[in-house]
């Protein structure tokens, strides 16, 4: 495969971790706003407590969604940080055991082996070559 068939791949897999958790992200606070509604009576925990939680599942999952989708589309746009960014959402999905660790793996492979570093280690732009009389053989008398 050529390196842009690895990095689109990659994209690709970053995006579809991301959206795996950011589906396992909406249903669990679903699981969890429905847990909280169905007790009977008032015997529920309070409303405070009820959005605290919301607000830390949230938080938690988009700690580890975000990187992903971010990183996907940077390496399907081939932007000039998404090396650093697929790197970040690589150590995020090593956590999620066994697809975020597949795209930790393979996001390594790729981007530290020779056709990542081709790919992303590239200057993109660089100054002209100085013209061939430069320097001038004498420097000028300023005084």
């Amino acid at each position: 495969m050529t390196p842009e068939e690895h990095n689109k791949y990659l994209g690709i897999s970053h995006l579809v971790h991301g959206g795996l958790f950011l589906l396992l992200m909406l249903g669990m606070l679903a699981f969890m706003t429905t847990m909280f509604l169905s007790v009977p009576g008032n015997q529920g925990p309070p409303a405070g407590f009820m959005v605290f939680m919301w607000v830390f599942i949230g938080g938690f999952y988009g700690l580890m969604t975000v990187p992903s989708l971010v990183a996907g589309y940077g390496l399907l746009k081939r932007r000039s940080w998404a090396r650093i960014a697929a790197i970040i959402g690589a150590v995020t999905a090593a956590m999620s055991f066994p697809i975020g660790t597949a795209v930790c793996v393979y996001t390594f492979w790729f981007l530290f082996s020779e056709p990542g570093k081709f790919l992303y280690d590239r200057p993109r732009s660089a100054l002209p070559p100085p013209p061939a009389n430069w320097p001038p053989p004498t420097l000028p008398d300023w005084r």
